[in-house]
């Protein structure tokens, strides 16, 4: 190692030799970065994961813009939206077709505990809007109290949906309404819900009662081929008149994402979790830096003496800085990427371990450690090397 390192810098890796020399502060000092990169790589994780969430439940269906009332921050939240806007959309020329969708969340009481379905309904004509992993079940629910579920929901049982059927259905109690379930799809879980599960508008709407057909969540608009839906969109805002949110589905995905990501508590507490991992690394390594510096003050004042510019220094703490942050990545990546599978396991939440993700948390950690190093430096700065003779 100190061969490699002498290659890269040119010079004898002074900042190496010195860690190596005191092998307990070397070991704790990989281990508080190596705590400090789990810390940030799993908040970064679950706020991905977040994120991937929101995303999902938009993904299930196909959609040009996404008409929403003035408070819908996010797919869930908010007012509902009037009916009527939907026909005064389809006299667009750009405009070939529309959907109206509703949302509510029904609980599925179960031995093993209540379940919280994320329930959308619209007309079973309209499986174009449909994902196509959903599309094929659109037929199906043109019958009374059908629904098809997520396969993914938390505490379903893989054998229930394995051979789900029309012939073969699963019935639970929901809504104060019998239900059969005859096909499953591939959602996911989320933070608000257990899962997924799609009905047709008239279903739907006899498991809300309170719910109004002229009253949906969104409209779904569709485009003929070539239309540019921001021009749609701009145009579509201006004659429907009044706050409503008129945004293509890429645009409405984005702004929930950041809605949630930092108005939300859940995504400001992930945020301070990153914040407060950066912040542990860079005292841990400080608190080694400084030590070391002042273990060999005299040393480094020889040195001074003799005419060894401060940068040389720099350079010496800058080295060891770097040696901890990448030392302390590794096992805190390996670590990190041990809790995302356990969290997926156990939450069937999408945490995925990303080459990016990785990359700018090495990226951080080295600033970080680069950071605390600098500030190391002050003293022998301001120190005097006949004072310390």
């Amino acid at each position: 190692m100190t061969r490699l390192l002498q290659r890269i810098l040119g010079r004898l890796p002074v900042g190496w030799l010195q860690l190596t020399h005191s092998r307990g502060r070397l070991a704790a000092a990989i281990a508080g970065v190596s705590f400090a990169n789990v810390l940030v790589l799993v908040q970064l994780g679950i706020a991905g994961a977040l994120n991937g969430t929101i995303a999902q439940g938009y993904d299930l269906f196909r959609a040009d813009i996404l008409i929403s009332a003035p408070d819908a921050n996010t797919m869930t939240d908010g007012g509902n939206v009037a009916r009527q806007h939907l026909w005064q959309a389809l006299a667009d020329p750009d405009v070939a077709d529309g959907a109206a969708l509703y949302i509510g969340t029904l609980t599925w009481s179960r031995t093993s505990g209540d379940t919280a379905l994320q329930t959308f309904g619209i007309g079973p004509d309209k499986g174009d809007f449909l994902a196509p992993n959903l599309a094929p079940h659109a037929a199906s629910l043109m019958r009374a109290d059908t629904a098809v579920i997520d396969r993914m929901t938390r505490r379903l049982e893989p054998g229930l949906v394995a051979t789900l059927s029309e012939t073969t259905p699963l019935t639970f109690e929901g809504g104060g309404r019998t239900l059969s379930v005859t096909g499953a799809f591939t959602g996911g879980v989320g933070f608000s819900a257990d899962g997924y599960m799609l009905v047709s508008d008239q279903t739907f709407l006899s498991l809300f009662p309170r719910r109004l057909s002229g009253a949906p969540n969104h409209l779904l608009i569709r485009l003929a081929p070539g239309a540019d839906p921001a021009q749609v969109a701009d145009r579509l805002r201006r004659d429907l008149g009044g706050d409503l949110r008129v945004r293509s589905m890429a645009d409405a995905i984005a702004e929930d994402q950041q809605y949630q990501g930092t108005e939300r508590p859940t995504g400001i507490i992930f945020g301070f979790g990153v914040v407060i991992g950066v912040l542990v690394g860079i005292v841990i390594v400080y608190q080694v830096l400084s030590t070391d510096v002042a273990d060999h003050l005299r040393e480094y004042a020889t040195f001074k003496a003799v005419g060894y510019p401060h940068r040389y220094f720099i350079s010496i703490i800058l080295e060891e800085a770097l040696i901890l942050a990448t030392l302390g990545f590794v096992p805190g990546i390996a670590i990190a990427t041990g809790l995302y599978a356990a969290l997926n396991t156990a939450t069937g939440l999408p945490l995925v371990m990303t080459v990016d993700t990785a990359l700018a948390v090495l990226a951080g950690t080295m600033a970080a450690c680069a950071l605390s190093g600098a500030i190391a430096t002050r003293r022998l700065a301001a120190a005097d090397p006949a004072d310390l003779f």
